[in-house]
């Protein structure tokens, strides 16, 4: 994972649906904070978190793009 100087991102555990790894939002002050699923196990939180920030590295919520796409992207 590539640590982003400019870009400050929170990362926090926290129980989500057994569905979902992750999720990312932005925050008013153009931070970023990080949501990870307690439920998951050590490796599948590393994954989730490295697919978490790849959207803030690729500026995602910026690029006018579907998030269907984004998504689709991420997975292949």
């Amino acid at each position: 994972m590539t640590y982003l100087p400019e870009v400050d991102y929170f990362v926090r555990t926290v129980d989500l649906p057994t569905e979902v790894g992750g999720l990312v939002a932005v925050n008013e002050d153009g931070t970023y904070s990080v949501y990870i699923n307690a439920r998951l196990s050590i490796s599948r939180q590393e994954k989730a978190l490295r697919h978490e920030v790849d959207h803030i590295e690729n500026d995602d919520f910026y690029n006018g793009k579907p998030i269907e796409e984004v998504e689709k992207k991420r997975a292949s």
